[in-house]
């Protein structure tokens, strides 16, 4: 038993004259060209946020808004919203449009266009290609909920590359299905030119941070900030590591991340978070302490693993003179055993841990890296660390082999 860190008709044109339409005033014409590739990965991005079910069929779909030479796409389940900017559109008039994310998506997917070619009018949307035409009925864009738009003017700032490994390193150790709503977010702590992000399920926690410069006064900085996981699976399939920087604006109980092509926006969950500075033990006193090189011991935890089982999980570190020995045993299964070469000459010491938490840690980092790995003895936390802020605790199980 493990140890507990603190408690989504027809082709022709219909003959029906437009103010015969029930929805003609709220639909507005629109035309527009556009690189099939770019909206398609635009569309597929914003889809996610759609649900696949929700008593409002509207938010089934997705909204295109065409203004100032522009096309916008937007989603929303009423929790999270996004606005995404299309890149490669040729505007001829401005309009807006809702469409199906099951069917336009299908037509974005299935086509070999290089160009498609976007006309709405009352009755829905035409989409052409070179050989193709579809045409789909579309909900009033009026009934569509309203999306966030960035215009804060306080707010932090953070590298776009550094935003995505933040994100990378901490959302998988979340748990969405814990009766603990706050554990399936992402804590973010804004302090004094830096940001905070950790992740846990209780019985690991993942931290990372990182440089930020502020702009304006941003929200108290005491103010906590959870952030659900899927808004930031969201926020780093939005943010492209060759963006430089992203801004992030607290607004009430929502959080608003805008990068040079979208805005994220999402309600943040509510809870009791660990308090991970009380997490990371004290690792100052005796126990074991050194350098493991990522690719080697990645390796060798797998194969450790192999013979594990879902009612023995775990699997032993034992530190030896000059050696790691990962041992894994489990019934009607059999038993592993693999050697490690390490710098270490202190006294033996053995420590239980579940090896997907571990993998887990070390799947995120460069192969051809090196990691600090300190326990003091085998009832402890291991902690692993990193040189550029990253942090992991894994809590031990129990040794009942």
């Amino acid at each position: 038993m493990a140890t507990t860190i603190e408690d989504k008709q027809s082709l022709e044109e219909p003959k029906q004259s437009e103010t015969s339409h029930p929805r003609a005033k709220a639909n507005q014409a629109m035309k527009i060209s556009c690189d099939r590739e770019q909206l398609l990965a635009a569309f597929q991005t914003v889809a996610t946020v759609a649900p696949a079910r929700s008593p409002k069929p509207i938010l089934q779909n997705v909204k295109l808004e065409v203004a100032d030479g522009q096309a916008t796409l937007l989603a929303t389940d009423l929790e999270i919203g996004i606005r995404h900017r299309v890149e490669g559109v040729d505007v001829q008039t401005p309009g807006v449009v809702v469409l199906s994310v099951a069917r336009f998506g299908s037509i974005l997917r299935e086509s070999s266009d290089e160009t498609i070619h976007i006309e709405s009018d009352a009755q829905g949307a035409v989409i052409r290609g070179e050989r193709s035409q579809f045409r789909l009925s579309a909900e009033d864009p009026g009934e569509f909920p309203s999306v966030t738009s960035f215009d804060e003017k306080s707010f932090h700032e953070i590298p776009a590359r550094l935003l995505r490994e933040l994100i990378h390193r901490t959302e998988f150790s979340t748990d969405n299905e814990s009766s603990r709503y706050a554990l399936g977010g992402v804590k973010l702590e804004f302090g004094d030119g830096e940001v905070t992000a950790i992740g846990t399920d209780g019985r690991r926690l993942a931290k990372m941070t990182g440089p930020i410069v502020t702009s304006g006064e941003p929200a108290d900085s005491q103010q906590v900030t959870i952030v659900p996981t899927r808004a930031m699976q969201l926020i780093y399939k939005a943010v492209a590591p060759n963006d430089a920087e992203v801004q992030v604006a607290l607004k009430g109980n929502e959080i608003l991340v805008h990068t040079p092509r979208a805005t994220i926006s999402s309600r943040l969950l509510e809870g009791r978070f660990p308090d991970w500075r009380k997490v990371f033990p004290d690792t100052s006193q005796s126990g074991v302490k050194l350098e493991l090189a990522v690719g080697a011991t990645h390796t060798a935890v797998r194969q450790a693993a192999i013979v594990t089982s879902e009612e023995s999980r775990g699997v032993d570190f034992t530190f030896g003179e000059g050696m790691l020995v990962l041992s894994g045993r489990a019934a009607e299964v059999g038993q592993s055993r693999v050697e490690l070469p390490i710098n270490y000459d202190g006294e033996e010491l053995t420590i239980t841990l579940d090896p997907r938490f571990a993998v887990d840690f070390l799947k995120v980092l460069d192969a051809d890296k090196t990691f600090h790995f300190e326990v003091k003895d085998s009832e402890s936390a291991a902690v692993c660390r990193t040189d550029d802020g990253y942090g992991y605790v894994i809590m031990p199980l129990a040794r009942d082999r």
